[in-house]
């Protein structure tokens, strides 16, 4: 069975990420696509849990048979295994590309975690808990972490900051990063300072999490009829999430960047509402013209990325023209065919938006040549 309605919410996810990845490379970014700065939720702040849920949602469908009777062999292992490999060295490689030089990547130095590293160690994980364990231990495993995560961050004193410091260099999460991670290794901008990383070892833990969610919702969905009350069921449940997050982070804060239990839930609560929405309209009333497009981008989600993330870096280290002062290729096209007419703000959301169609043109040519990149 394909859920075309997961396909869809995919490819809204690979739109907005791609968006706000070239949004926020500009000086003067778009302000509803800058992520927050530490504390509360941006709608960017939703992209990356909503591509973890997103691949626990697909988890339902890929290991069905495994986990309806079917004892699973070692190929299977071998094939998570490998696929989370082949994730994590692609995030290493774009982590690495072009840092001193086109074909020269400095392995002293390389940033060892990422995005899709943090997404190959959630899929790993999630998927093991899955097949390894029943349906009640994935509910107490998935809030062991959530709570076991919130009572290490607020309890366990960070020498020379105390218990409950969540800021980026004291928080406990990137004191395990630092203890385990070569301090060369670890994250260096957004004022980490190479003092803790935003896609850490340790803050991955609660991460799992946000792949489980999405296994769950799978399970609702397969367990019920396409019919209205299953969307329904999803939207509550999302509710439910909202309230339990929001009400979570009073005393643990919904932050991105440490990937605070309160944040999972509360992420996980947009995504089901989102996939409720897209469950609705694409197979419960079959109206699916608007979608078209999102599927098509949705089919070939992580080739995107990984192409959007390194033609960002080909903008950034070449430039236009000679000397020292000469612009890198992405601030010329902002500067002199976006701004230069749009505004600041405003040309850093057009060039996005254009950079996005630039990626839907790729996977419409992608799609009807039936090519699809799958890892």
């Amino acid at each position: 069975m394909r859920l075309t309605s997961l396909d869809v919410f995919r490819g809204i996810t690979i739109a907005g990420m791609i968006l706000v990845n070239m949004a926020g490379v500009a000086d003067d970014v778009y302000p509803p696509l800058a992520h927050a700065d530490w504390h509360g939720c941006t709608p960017t702040d939703l992209v990356f849990p909503f591509f973890l849920f997103i691949i626990g949602v697909a988890m339902t469908f890929s290991l069905s048979k495994y986990t309806e009777g079917e004892k699973p062999q070692s190929g299977v292992y071998w094939r998570i295994l490998r696929r989370a490999a082949i994730l994590f060295v692609l995030g290493l490689l774009l982590n690495g590309f072009w840092n001193k030089g086109i074909w020269t990547f400095d392995f002293s130095s390389i940033r060892l975690m990422g995005v899709l590293q943090r997404i190959s160690l959630a899929y790993l994980f999630a998927s093991l808990t899955v097949l390894k364990l029943p349906r009640k231990g994935q509910w107490i495993l998935a809030a062991v972490l959530l709570i076991g995560y919130w009572l290490a961050m607020m309890y366990i004193p960070v020498p020379g900051y105390g218990a409950g410091v969540l800021t980026r260099e004291g928080n406990f999460g990137a004191f395990v990063d630092r203890l385990i991670i070569p301090k060369a290794h670890l994250y260096k901008g957004d004022g980490f300072n190479f003092m803790g990383d935003p896609e850490g070892l340790f803050s991955t833990m609660p991460a799992i999490v946000s792949v489980l969610a999405g296994y769950f919702a799978g399970q609702w969905i397969r367990s019920q009829p396409v019919q209205s009350r299953t969307s329904i069921g999803l939207a509550l449940f999302g509710v439910g999430c909202l309230i339990v997050g929001s009400a979570w982070g009073w005393i643990f804060p919904i932050n991105k960047k440490i990937w605070t239990s309160s944040y999972v839930v509360f992420t996980s609560g947009w995504a089901l509402l989102l996939l409720a929405a897209c469950y609705e309209l694409i197979e419960v009333r079959r109206i699916k013209r608007w979608s078209k497009p999102f599927e098509i981008m949705g089919l070939n989600a992580i080739a995107l990325f990984v192409a959007s993330v390194l033609l960002i870096k080909i903008l950034v280290r070449t430039n236009i023209g000679t000397g020292e002062n000469a612009p890198n290729t992405f601030n010329w096209i902002y500067q002199n065919v976006f701004a230069s007419w749009a505004g600041t703000f405003n040309g850093s959301f057009l060039f996005a938006l254009v950079t996005v169609l630039f990626w839907w043109l790729v996977a419409v040519i992608m799609y009807r040549q039936r090519w699809f990149v799958k890892v």
